[in-house]
């Protein structure tokens, strides 16, 4: 009984009478419970506050991604969109004013300035020069293998004591396309005495023998190394006598009529080249090789699915059809939209060409990959307490192999 005068009668609703609802017992201060203190109102209206604004920042990253940098760039005033000039058709280009006395200037330049020695460790100065457009290219996965190929080339760098250049500018806005490497190539070679031999590769090339060596003693008294044919080049005057990867529609129209097999589109640099070896040959073909007895510029569709017979019959070192120094990509286009082959087929058989290159560059380290498909690789030699054997063993650097030093074919 006692206990009873202890609980707190519960308040009624004054119009209710007995069957009215019951309401909230005020505290001592005579605030109602459900009333949240000012300290935490204001903290949840920051805290809001702050979310409002972060969801402002993805919005603005969203919508930059998805229309892009150059439309927010689109100021007429801005240099970056000053008015193209165009030329007449008849008028001669030429990439800059002619040299007359490099030879001598640059023989007075290395003499000067010992400290760039054009040879080293008695090999003559190699700089390999590649690239690829300014642009993103028009697929993500387009940008991925671009990715592999230039590490590609990086390695074999590396291992071969080559310097290396990736170019990414329009250097010349009339020498796009094809002929982008021309005024690339010229740039290089005035702005650096020092180096003996500038070598162009494709962006879409890969080296395939990580341990083969061009035989640059082959070509002392030549000027220009060009993988090509003779009897293609001057008995069949072939477009495809050559090929210089590893500008006009009207002298597209000459080099087609000039030249067998030439589908009739603008001109490019290797036509442009055939031709010019062809009308003057007298001029230029003494300085110039067609080297053919190794695979500088190797044809990828006949090649890729070959690898595991290449692998199961030959070694690396061979350069040649047994085992080709350059896979070229010709006709994938990986970067581009559009291409002469499907593009599952090309970035299969570039996979299976970078995976082949790489397995050369990884049993130095113990590891290969899981298949010529595959990115994953996997461990084919424990390690020991012994490590210098393996690298006497698998080390490229220590097994490079020179090709023929033979005549040309």
């Amino acid at each position: 009984m006692g206990q009873e005068n202890n609980i707190t009668a519960q308040k009624r609703s004054s119009g209710g009478g007995g069957n009215g609802l019951p309401t909230t017992t005020a505290n001592g201060r005579g605030r109602s419970t459900t009333l949240m203190p000012r300290g935490r109102q204001l903290h949840k209206t920051f805290n809001n506050i702050k979310i409002t604004i972060l969801c402002g920042f993805v919005t603005i990253l969203v919508l930059r991604g998805t229309i892009g940098i150059d439309p927010l760039r689109s100021d007429p005033s801005d240099p970056v969109n000053e008015p193209e000039f165009f030329f007449n058709i008849n008028d001669t280009f030429t990439l800059g004013p002619k040299i007359s006395d490099w030879d001598k200037d640059r023989k007075a330049w290395l003499e000067q300035n010992p400290e760039f020695p054009n040879y080293i460790n008695g090999k003559p100065r190699i700089l390999l020069v590649t690239g690829s457009p300014p642009k993103p290219c028009d697929n993500a996965i387009g940008d991925h293998y671009l990715l592999k190929a230039i590490k590609n080339k990086i390695d074999y760098c590396r291992l071969h004591g080559i310097e290396i250049v990736y170019n990414l500018a329009h250097l010349d806005k009339e020498l796009a396309g094809y002929w982008a490497k021309l005024p690339l190539i010229r740039r290089l070679m005035l702005s650096h005495p020092e180096v003996e031999w500038i070598w162009w590769m494709d962006s879409d090339a890969l080296f395939t023998d990580m341990v083969f060596e061009i035989p640059v003693s082959k070509y002392d008294n030549y000027n220009l190394v060009v993988h090509g044919y003779p009897d293609l080049m001057f008995e069949q005057k072939s477009w495809i006598a050559l090929n210089t990867g590893p500008v006009r529609e009207e002298a597209g129209k000459i080099l087609t009529a000039n030249l067998k097999g030439r589908p009739a589109f603008e001109a490019d640099d290797q036509s442009a080249l055939i031709y010019l070896l062809l009308s003057k040959k007298d001029r230029w073909m003494d300085k110039v090789f067609l080297e053919n007895s190794y695979y500088l510029h190797g044809y990828w569709a006949g090649l890729v699915d070959r690898y595991e017979e290449m692998i199961e019959k030959y070694h690396p070192g061979l350069g040649d059809e047994r085992w080709p120094f350059v896979t070229h990509f010709v006709g994938c286009k990986p970067c581009g939209s559009y291409g002469d082959y499907p593009v599952e087929r090309c970035l299969g058989s570039m996979e299976r060409a970078f995976n082949f290159a790489d397995n050369q560059v990884l049993k130095l380290y113990g590891f290969r990959h899981r298949g010529l498909l595959s990115p994953k690789i996997k461990r084919v030699r424990n390690e020991t307490v012994t490590p210098l054997e393996f690298v006497d063993q698998f080390d490229i650097r220590r097994h490079t192999v020179q090709g023929s030093s033979g005549s040309q074919s």
